[in-house]
């Protein structure tokens, strides 16, 4: 009943409900994102560049996970041209510049610290206006699943090329 109950409340509302009550029936990362409903585009990019078996995988993993609205804001036609299959490259990179390897938590923040992510890259964590990756601000942070933690972010990071 209280599964059913935070499905009918916002996406982030939901997640952070299935974060403090679901207990051992915690969904992976990515049936979490799925079930959310505010990350389409990062599901589908997700599907486009293989990485659903991965991010299904034991992890943990750390998941930066823009928002439908994040990607919306990218330059028209990025997406689309992104999904081509020959850009999966570029799009596996943009991805995994996303993922962090193990289960980082808002408490292990620190400002200013340096997190080397899946792509190879490293992301910056600045601490002094709200949490921030890069240049992307942290809407709702500490979403946990089976398999990681996913915070939710408003922009769309990108390594350099």
């Amino acid at each position: 009943m209280f599964r059913n109950t935070t499905l009918a409340v916002t996406a982030a509302a939901a997640l952070m409900a299935t974060t403090a009550f679901a207990g051992s029936m915690k969904k992976d990362i990515v049936d979490t994102a799925v079930e959310a409903g505010s990350f389409e585009t990062l599901v589908a990019a997700v599907q486009a560049a293989d990485l659903v078996d991965t991010l299904k995988g034991d992890g943990p993993f750390t998941v930066f996970a823009p928002t439908d609205e994040a990607f919306a804001a990218l330059p028209e036609g990025t997406i689309e041209n992104l999904l081509l299959p020959e850009n999966k490259d570029q799009l596996v990179a943009i991805l995994t510049y996303h993922v962090v390897p193990g289960k980082v938590m808002s408490t292990d923040l620190t400002d200013d610290m340096e997190a080397a992510t899946v792509q190879g890259s490293n992301v910056m964590i600045d601490l002094d206006d709200g949490v921030k990756v890069e240049e992307a601000s942290v809407v709702t942070a500490d979403i946990e699943t089976s398999n990681g933690v996913i915070h939710v972010i408003d922009t769309v990071i990108l390594p350099d090329s």
